[in-house]
């Protein structure tokens, strides 16, 4: 009987090592050290191999370990990437959902609406998204109500602002293409907000529908066959995606050009007017960080842009043979020598 059960307990020592040894070095080591590990899924709608996509991710995971949370201590990381596709981003929601997180981060609407579709349990955060409210995320900004809460990414009226600033830029434009997915509600509600300001300026504004790359190439191509014209790229991610095929082709085509985020006059676009999209990540930590603390989203308000940066990029401008005005100049957050 002793050799009975001496064998008993070695067979089950065996298979307690056997289960330990497939089990996730994360869950292990949490395990080891009392902790129950955490998860947070990161649905991007940037590629992985995009610096931009890599930097706001960056930023999240080190504001959270400066709130305790230390991936592979007590936290892990899922993260998948949309690369721009629309389909995609919805198998990865999917996906994402199936793993029950405990939070699920996600950029923009075209994340944010498959999420919750596919659940009304499991928390969301977002960042970049224009218009929860009128999207149906959320019932209101003060009370969400439901799963998901978190930071809009721009009032649509500072969209009227672009074409503004474009006009300022280049005075003799009569004609402003609006680049954007079609597919997309927000792309919609964006040109509709430019279209109210445009009678104003004496500027016709032209959509320009992109659903795939051929689709850039031929409208822009298309658009500058006719003089006096400017660009207007909205916020999406199909566009963000492709965006040094878009800044190449306003530079081929002299086109002078407006963009929503700072980096993208960095890379050789004229101006960009908008919000610190990186800071967004770092900011939701806030709300994922309470969350697993055990707060609702339901009880979190939406929060706003407390700022809008204008950015612009002097190399273009002189290539472009603009001059910049210098009223244009002296409001300008920064200036790309």
């Amino acid at each position: 009987m002793k050799r009975f059960l001496g064998g008993l307990m070695r067979r089950r020592e065996l298979l307690a090592g056997l289960v330990a040894a497939t089990l996730s070095p994360l869950v292990a080591r949490a395990q080891q050290q009392g902790e129950r590990l955490r998860r947070v899924a990161i649905l991007m709608t940037l590629g992985e191999n995009d610096a931009q996509g890599q930097r706001r991710v960056k930023a999240f995971v080190q504001a959270m370990e400066g709130r305790g949370w230390v991936e592979g201590r007590n936290i892990a990381f899922e993260r998948r990437w949309g690369a721009g596709d629309v389909d995609r981003g919805r198998k990865f929601a999917a996906e994402m959902v199936s793993l029950n997180p405990d939070v699920i981060l996600a950029p923009g609407s075209v994340t944010v609406a498959p999420l919750l579709q596919a659940t009304r349990q499991i928390p969301i955060v977002f960042v970049h998204v224009p218009d929860p409210v009128g999207a149906g995320f959320v019932d209101n900004l003060a009370r969400p109500g439901g799963n998901a809460t978190g930071f809009t990414q721009f009032e649509f009226n500072i969209t009227g602002k672009w074409l503004e600033l474009l006009k300022e830029m280049a005075p003799a434009m009569s004609r402003a293409g609006v680049l954007r997915d079609p597919r997309l509600t927000t792309s919609i509600a964006q040109f509709a907000a430019i279209q109210a300001v445009a009678p104003s300026l004496g500027v016709e504004l032209i959509p320009l529908n992109a659903r795939e790359v051929g689709d850039i190439d031929r409208a822009i191509a298309e658009f500058a066959r006719h003089p006096r014209g400017g660009l207007i790229v909205s916020s999406n991610p199909f566009v963000a995606t492709h965006r040094d095929r878009i800044i190449n082709l306003a530079l081929q085509h002299r086109l002078p050009s407006i963009f929503v985020e700072r980096y993208l006059a960095g890379e050789g676009g004229l101006m960009s007017y908008g919000p610190d999209f990186v800071d967004q990540f770092r900011r939701a930590t806030d709300y994922v960080d309470r969350i697993l603390r055990g707060e609702k989203p339901a009880d979190l308000p939406v929060q706003a842009p407390t700022k809008y940066e204008l950015v612009i990029n002097l190399k273009t401008a002189r290539a472009l043979g603009l001059e910049v005005p210098p009223t244009l100049l002296g409001r300008a957050d920064e200036v790309i020598e």
